[in-house]
């Protein structure tokens, strides 16, 4: 099946590829942040904080220079800052320790922080032309379709077998597009959410879970651990035209980011602990973070006078300098229409 199989994907990658910013030429850099930013992240949000990234930072040594506020603010709306962070320090070592040039070969590239052996895949087969595979969720739900593997696809043995099939695929030529065309059909057309589009996949005819009918049933995976509830209550403080916002610990969930006041549990409007002139009840909130889910209310509070343990900064100045995470959204919101 190799040649016929890699023949069909670069077919289909020519004539039916998204045109994407990071796909106009092969630069290290640009591969590896939009890599990174597509971690966890659909391709259409990831666009315009691509080009807004590169535009202020278009080189590893911008990015390793870049202060760590705004970095965050740049990344705000995204998630998983912990991605953010890595990609500074990685910079840093790339500057330091390689002279500015992004490494090709695999052991040195997995040596920076946040990039694995799939990341590492996918900038040396991109943008070097290395014959090495690029397995993400996208290539693990499409080779377990076509080739109607049963296991779990979370198990490091069914990944390593689906590697291995991959690996065993590669063409001679054009490997960076030839991984780039599996990624492509996976998010395209044999897709993880709602009915694969059989009728338009070039391996249609060739694929055993359309064969056995199991293409709604394949990839199995076992079911993620329940998340933890947390409770919050959540404070716009306000005085004048200013608000009130703070710096989370540079340790754990949204280490470094900005936020509004807050504290665990729901609190009653009568039990505000600020000395206020009014109070104002606003709607809930619910975020969901991978393993947390924070259910929140919200109340708006004008004091009668401004509280030294809180950064005082006026909506504009929050909207064009503090990254506030998307957990406060709904909060963020109401400041900026107000």
């Amino acid at each position: 099946m190799k040649n016929n199989l890699s023949e069909r994907l670069l077919f289909f990658y020519d004539h039916s590829k998204r045109v994407l910013p990071w796909r106009d030429n092969k630069n290290p850099y640009y591969i590896w942040i939009s890599e990174i930013m597509l971690q966890q992240t659909r391709v259409e949000t990831a666009i315009p904080y691509f080009e807004r990234f590169i535009n202020e930072l278009p080189t590893v040594e911008a990015l390793s220079k870049v202060e760590d506020d705004r970095l965050m603010k740049l990344w705000e709306g995204l998630g998983y800052y912990s991605r953010a962070r890595n990609l500074k320090k990685a910079a840093i070592k790339v500057v330091e320790e390689f002279n500015g040039v992004i490494p090709n070969n695999k052991k040195e590239l997995e040596s920076l922080s946040g990039i694995g052996p799939y990341t590492s895949g996918a900038i040396l087969s991109i943008a070097f032309e290395q014959k090495i595979a690029a397995v993400d969720g996208n290539v693990l739900r499409v080779f377990s379709r076509l080739y109607k593997i049963e296991e779990d696809i979370k198990d490091i043995k069914t990944k390593q077998r689906i590697k291995e099939l991959v690996e065993n695929s590669l063409p001679s030529k054009r490997n960076g597009d030839y991984n780039q065309a599996i990624m492509e059909l996976g998010a395209t057309i044999c897709r993880p959410n709602g009915r694969p589009i059989c009728e338009e996949c070039p391996l249609e005819d060739i694929c055993k879970a359309k064969k056995h009918h199991m293409q709604m049933v394949l990839p199995f995976q076992s079911k993620k651990a329940k998340r933890r509830m947390e409770t919050k209550t959540v404070y716009i403080l306000q005085y004048g035209d200013k608000y009130a916002i703070r710096k989370r610990p540079s340790q754990g969930l949204l280490a470094s980011m900005y936020e509004f006041p807050n504290v665990e549990g729901h609190v009653g409007k009568n039990e505000i602990p600020f000395p206020s002139n009014k109070v104002k009840k606003l709607p809930n909130a619910k975020h969901i973070f991978s393993h947390i889910e924070w259910h929140m209310i919200g109340y708006l509070v004008e004091l009668k006078i401004p509280l030294d343990d809180y950064i005082w900064k006026s909506k504009e100045e929050i909207k064009k300098e503090y990254s506030i995470p998307s957990a406060f959204k709904k909060y963020i919101k109401i400041i900026m229409e107000d």
